[in-house]
This record gives C-alpha cells, sequence and structure tokens, in this order.
C-alpha cells in the first residue's frame, strides 16, 4: 500500500555528513547530562514508601495529586487500585522521616480536603529492590541490543548489523538524555517504552536494507549512494503511514492517557521521532561511511563448465 509515490530520488545521502555531525553532538550532551545529571528515578528504582487509602465515594485523582505536591513532593505516582475508590500513592524517600511518619502526613493532609479518608496500608519498598530493577532493566536493554545486533548480521551483513545497533543505541541515548536534562520521572514504565522503541526502530532499518539489497541485485549501475537514496525515497511513503499512524495513537496517550502514562508516552514520541531520523541519516549513513557495496551482499557464482571451453573461469 502506497499513499503517495515519489517519482525522482531524494538526495538523502547528500547530507548524510551535516547530520552525522548533529547526532554526534545530540549523543556527546546526552551522554554529559547522563553523567553530570543523572536520571530522575521513581520510587520503583530508589525506594521508598507506598500508600493505600480508601474514598468513601470515587477519589479525585488529581486533587490527591496536587494536595502531595503541596507538601513539597512534587511529582508523585497516584493512581486508582481495584476500585475507583482506592487510591494507591507512591512517595519517593525523604530524609529524616520514617515509612509510618510520611504516611502519616500524607493521610492528615488528604484529610483536609476529605476527612472520611481511609489508610489501608503502608510499605517500604527498599533500595535493594530498586537496584536489582536497576540491574534487570541494564540486562534486558543489553540482551535485546545483542539478539537485534546477531540477527541483522545474519541476515544481511555484519556492517550492516553494526550500522543498525549504532543508530539504535542512538536513539535510546537521546532518550534517556531528554530525561536526564528536563529531569522527567524515569519510571518501569518508561523503561518499558525505551525497550519498545530499541525494537521498533530496529523494524525501519530492515525495511530499509531489505530494500538497499533489492536494488544492489536489480542494478549494478547504481553506486551504493544512489542505492541508499533510492531504498529510503522507495520507503518514504510506507515510513510516513506506518510512523504518522503510530505517532496519533500515542499523542492520544500522551495528551489524554493522564499522568500514568505520560512520560510513557512521552518516551515513545521522542523515540518515534528520531526513529525515523536515525533509519535514514544514522543507519544508513554509517552503511555508506562503511563502504558496503555490492558485492558484500551479492556474492558472485561460479558456473559449471566444461574445462575444455576457452572461456573457463569465467564467472557472472
Amino acid at each position: 500500500m502506497e499513499f503517495f509515490r515519489i517519482q525522482r530520488d531524494i538526495p538523502f545521502m547528500k547530507h548524510v555528513l551535516v547530520f552525522n555531525i548533529i547526532s554526534i553532538i545530540l549523543f556527546v550532551l546526552s551522554v554529559f547530562f547522563l553523567a553530570t545529571k543523572g536520571l530522575n528515578l521513581s520510587v520503583e528504582f530508589t525506594g521508598g514508601t507506598v500508600v493505600q487509602v480508601q474514598y468513601p465515594q470515587a477519589a479525585n485523582l488529581e486533587q490527591v495529586r496536587s494536595s502531595i505536591a503541596g507538601m513539597g513532593y512534587g511529582e508523585v505516582q497516584v493512581q486508582n487500585i481495584g476500585t475507583a475508590r482506592d487510591v494507591l500513592i507512591r512517595l519517593p524517600v525523604q530524609e529524616g522521616a520514617t515509612s509510618n511518619e510520611q504516611s502519616a502526613q500524607v493521610l492528615a493532609q488528604l484529610q483536609k480536603d476529605e476527612p472520611e479518608v481511609k489508610l489501608l496500608r503502608t510499605e517500604f519498598v527498599g533500595p535493594q529492590v530498586g537496584d536489582e530493577l536497576t540491574q534487570q532493566g541494564l540486562l534486558a536493554l543489553a540482551f535485546v541490543a545483542a539478539g537485534i545486533t546477531i540477527y541483522l548480521a545474519f541476515r544481511f551483513e555484519w556492517k550492516f548489523g553494526l550500522a543498525a545497533i549504532i543508530a539504535n543505541l542512538h536513539d535510546v541515548v537521546i532518550i534517556l538524555g531528554c530525561f536526564s536534562f528536563f529531569q522527567w520521572e524515569f519510571s518501569l514504565a518508561v523503561l518499558a517504552g525505551v525497550l519498545a522503541v530499541f525494537g521498533y526502530s530496529v523494524n525501519e532499518v530492515v525495511v530499509i536494507f531489505d530494500r538497499v539489497r533489492e536494488m544492489f541485485r536489480k542494478n549494478r549501475k547504481m553506486n551504493t549512494r544512489q542505492v541508499l537514496d533510492h531504498a529510503i525515497t522507495s520507503t518514504m511513503s510506507r515510513t510516513v503511514i506506518t510512523h504518522a499512524s503510530t505517532e496519533a495513537m500515542v499523542l492520544c496517550m500522551l495528551f489524554f492517557g493522564g499522568p500514568s502514562l505520560h512520560y510513557f508516552a512521552l518516551a515513545l514520541t521522542i523515540g518515534i521521532i528520531f526513529g525515523v531520523y536515525s533509519s535514514i541519516f544514522v543507519g544508513s549513513g554509517l552503511v555508506l561511511w562503511m563502504g558496503v557495496k555490492r558485492e558484500d551482499l551479492v556474492k558472485p557464482q561460479k558456473q559449471s563448465i566444461d574445462p575444455n571451453d576457452p572461456n573457463a573461469g569465467a564467472v557472472v
């Protein structure tokens, strides 16, 4: 299915050097912010207090959030659990206050707006749990990266696998850099979004590399730069349809999904935008810089010929 067809190839590779410089700058800045500012980790990673309260009627979650924010906690996770009356609140670690003291303070604050609210349970999530989740998250990311590299190396050629994994890591680091720079809360939902972007971005790379291999087989007169331009241009309609429809769904979550989905959708939004960008200018650009040529994908085959034939030894 094609939404539109571009008649002439767009010279993407003509501008690849400029965009690669931009990518390097963004990548270095992201690493710098991660090293200096770090991530604003949520309760799942840092440990904290989980408080469950019950209202006499359906709770107003926005009012609950604003009340707790007025205590100086800033952004906290507030969500319904089970019924609309039951509310689960995740509080970060507060120096000089125990878990019971935090829950008592929160309950007192909430009872100013609704005197009949009741405390059901208080639970402390220790930092050790956060350390385990961090290690498991990094391990999951490493396994995904290794799997994608091996898959593309076998399906295409090792240069394509290396280019694809660098392009995908480029997207992940920039997402993390944005969360570090703006100090947005980094939760397990955001980690899930980062892993989703990792898998989502590789799909676009595979589509382009498939078309590159096809063009190397069909047209022997095109050089690598021309093949890459044609491959990207010929998949542009598919790219617009796929990513525009996905982004429309993600933007709905971003604007209408509420606070629980906000940062997850934000990570996906950044990932989709840079996923398209990196597939064109980072992944394809690296393939060009590494000198991929037709012989890397289409191996010449020897014919079975008569040894007495004067043309013996010719290849096609």
